[in-house]
């Protein structure tokens, strides 16, 4: 069995306090919060900017062994470059201090734009940039950032890629194909329709994302459609994958209720 990790996208949100967080639970506290009581979180900071390197092992800190963060990558290599000429885009972001995270450090989530369509070549070359270890993954940071302080002495550890795609044409089988040649995932992404839902699994773990349905980022889950996504997570894991799923209709609070209710589901 591959073990299965449950979460939600980001903490930080006005709605969920006083329905998820405690009143008076203090801002500061509610990573902590969360991390007693679901296995992971999606980290979506780093995607809008890049973090103060400080950031990550306070993270780190504030949560318990064996939590598990992935960490959504920087908009400037996948929206503003468009996945092309992005070697010094994903060296300033590995630069930025994501390695801090240690062995709580999950996969990565490159996010398309809706108006990125598919092209097998940029996506093979982009795929082939990634870095595969925690190593490599500090030499191309110290490699793009001389003089900085990126820490070469870190842990080597495989590093996971996952790609959530979201224009029509990424429908094309190609996709699938160009990704499993490259050992990166393909994002099960749940969007009421409005964009592409692949279900084929493309490397060695799972990444799935809940964005609400029908209201993208507002629905939340009933328990027919928990029991749905709970056998595909289970059939996945009994398959020897790692699963990843993170709930992202986080507009009306129901995402760490959804979390919840999936991993008591699961019987995580």
């Amino acid at each position: 069995m591959g073990r299965v990790r449950i979460g939600t996208s980001g903490w930080t949100y006005p709605e969920w306090r006083g329905v998820f967080y405690p009143p008076g639970l203090a801002q500061r506290r509610e990573l902590e919060h969360l991390a007693g009581r679901l296995a992971s979180v999606e980290l979506n900071a780093s995607f809008y900017a890049l973090q103060r390197p400080a950031n990550y092992p306070s993270w780190a800190r504030r949560t318990p062994p064996g939590f598990c963060f992935s960490v959504k990558g920087w908009r400037a290599v996948t929206h503003e470059h468009r996945l092309v000429d992005v070697r010094d885009a994903l060296a300033a972001f590995f630069a930025s201090g994501v390695l801090g995270l240690g062995d709580k450090l999950g996969p990565v989530l490159w996010q398309l734009p809706p108006s990125l369509r598919f092209d097998a070549d940029v996506l093979a070359r982009f795929c082939a940039l990634l870095p595969r270890t925690t190593t490599a993954a500090a030499e191309l940071a110290a490699s793009g950032a001389p003089g900085s302080a990126v820490p070469l002495a870190v842990e080597e550890r495989p590093l996971r890629h996952a790609v959530e795609v979201r224009h029509r044409s990424h429908e094309d089988p190609a996709l699938a194909e160009v990704l499993r040649a490259h050992g990166v995932a393909l994002v099960t992404a749940d969007t009421g329709g409005r964009w592409p839902l692949r279900l084929e699994q493309t490397t060695d773990f799972s990444y799935v994302r809940l964005h609400g349905s029908p209201e993208l980022y507002v629905s939340g889950y009933d328990a027919a459609a928990l029991d749905d996504w709970a056998g595909r997570v289970e059939a996945w894991a009994a398959g020897g994958r790692d699963v990843y799923v993170y709930f992202d209709n986080t507009m009306a609070a129901r995402a760490p209720v959804d979390a919840l209710a999936l991993a008591q589901l699961l019987g995580r």
